[in-house]
């Protein structure tokens, strides 16, 4: 199906949320100052994912928003990769300069040397490396999101990991995904890179849902039915302090409380005649 406008309207949306997706993760790790379930392993898999993307996209001539788009993911992943060490091993800004930008112009050197080798073969009618630069980013976009399965499997939760970044990643996904549809030719190896990637999102936000989420409402729900079944008839309060004190009170606690201060008063009237008459008889 060739619809060149869908394609490039399409790639430049899928591009733009994965421009923005690893954003929302960036700035709650900033935020908290802390990247504690963040798996540092799936952003330098994603990160190196993103080269022989890049090559698979620019040598088969996709439109440029996803020509560009790898390169955004390799950025954002390397920043965010590199936070896992700056705010959990407590590294300073320079020591994480310095691992990180000769990462990134390793990577950068790659892309370029890949491209042009692949566009040669290319031109003799040689498509394996190609389609081993397909498996091979499909492959390390999985194993990126599978290290977080295991966290997930090991922990029972989902932590450390921005929903709204999965949301945004998982749209990114689909957009790329359509996108490849419109091009003048349908490429199955495309559909396989960014489909892979979109079920195991999915896959992510059900086990949110189970994890996180249905808990929190079964928490929710049993907070509501204790405060329901407290029996009308008993006193209920917060802390163990006289009754001036107490937070809630029944009815028939008040009448208890009532009838106790009159005793008390009698009591002390009665003590107090008892005194006069001991002092009369005395003088």
């Amino acid at each position: 199906m060739d619809v060149p406008v869908a394609a490039n309207v399409l790639g430049t949306l899928g591009a733009v949320c994965w421009s923005v997706q690893l954003i929302p993760q960036i700035v709650i790790n900033w935020r908290r100052h802390n990247a504690i379930g963040l798996q540092p392993t799936m952003m330098m898999l994603w990160a190196w994912a993103g080269v022989p993307l890049g090559v698979y996209n620019v040598v088969e001539e996709y439109n440029i928003a996803l020509q560009v788009q790898p390169q955004l993911l390799t950025f954002l992943s390397l920043v965010t990769w590199i936070q896992c060490f700056y705010y959990e091993r407590k590294w300073t800004v320079l020591r994480a300069l310095a691992v990180v930008l000769p990462i990134a112009c390793i990577m950068g050197g790659v892309q370029a040397a890949l491209i042009i080798a692949l566009r040669i073969a290319k031109e003799k009618h040689l498509q394996w490396p190609l389609t081993l630069m397909a498996v091979l980013s499909a492959t390390l976009l999985a194993a990126g999101v599978l290290r977080h399965y295991w966290d997930i499997y090991v922990h029972r939760t989902v932590r450390g990991i921005s929903f709204l970044f999965v949301g945004i990643d998982a749209a990114g996904d689909l957009f790329s995904l359509v996108s490849v549809l419109f091009q003048p030719k349908i490429d199955v190896l495309g559909l396989v890179i960014y489909g892979s990637e979109l079920i195991l999102w999915i896959g992510v936000f059900a086990c949110g849902g189970y994890y996180n989420f249905v808990p929190w409402v079964r928490k929710r729900v049993e907070k509501r039915r204790a405060s329901r079944s407290a029996h009308p008839g008993e006193p209920v309060t917060l802390y163990d302090l006289p009754s001036s004190t107490s937070v809630f009170r029944t009815p028939s606690a008040d009448l208890d409380i009532v009838r106790q201060r009159t005793a008390v008063t009698r009591n002390d009237s009665t003590g107090g005649d008892q005194s006069r008459e001991l002092a009369i008889a005395s003088a």
